[in-house]
């Protein structure tokens, strides 16, 4: 089984990708879906431990948690030593699963794939990229975004020229999304005509 990576700096399409993906019945999952997952369960006592005060009616409170590393951005680290294993597993048991399953390829969503430095076992990254000012006017559209907060994610997030220098394949959501949708087609009819992967 083929598997491919999405990433992409933020307010890129990333979404956009992988349900073009979902649309053609492979496989998918995003990571921040797999946290929101985590929040909920698995990860709540070691994260509450670290950060207390963050949980609500017995789920992460993401707001809280996000004011909390505003407050003190050291605690990246800390989150991140907790979850990303957490996330690394819940990838692997989908990707195995997908497998099992008899599928072709599977593809998941890691916002930052190149930054956190694990590569999941990926066969190919797809990187999603847009101009920067679509980009900033996207994401600057989001419900509780402003500036400030932008440039402070923007600055932990590779440049997305870096990103696309490592890519396997691109993908402009400045286009159409019947074209991302084209694309997306065609990159999954070629690596289902390859047969599986051994």
């Amino acid at each position: 089984m083929w598997r491919i990576g999405i990433t992409g700096s933020i307010a890129t399409g990333k979404s956009t990708v992988l349900k073009a993906f979902a649309d053609l019945d492979v496989p998918v999952l995003s990571a921040d879906e797999a946290v929101a997952e985590l929040y909920r369960g698995e990860a709540v006592a070691p994260v509450e431990a670290a950060f207390p005060g963050v949980t609500r009616d017995g789920h992460i409170d993401r707001t809280v948690l996000s004011q909390r590393l505003a407050e003190d951005p050291t605690g990246f680290k800390r989150l991140e030593a907790i979850v990303h294993p957490l996330v690394r597993g819940h990838i692997a048991e989908f990707l195995a699963e997908a497998e099992r399953a008899g599928h072709a390829l599977a593809v998941v969503e890691v916002p930052l794939l190149f930054e956190n430095g694990h590569d999941y076992g990926f066969d190919a990254v797809a990187v999603t990229w847009v101009d920067e000012a679509t980009q900033r006017q996207r994401a600057l559209a989001r419900p509780g975004m402003n500036v400030e907060k932008l440039d402070a994610i923007l600055a932990r997030q590779m440049p997305q020229a870096d990103k696309k220098a490592r890519a396997t394949y691109l993908f402009d959501t400045g286009e159409p999304p019947e074209t991302i949708a084209e694309m997306v087609g065609a990159l999954v009819d070629s690596i289902r005509a390859k047969g599986p992967r051994q």
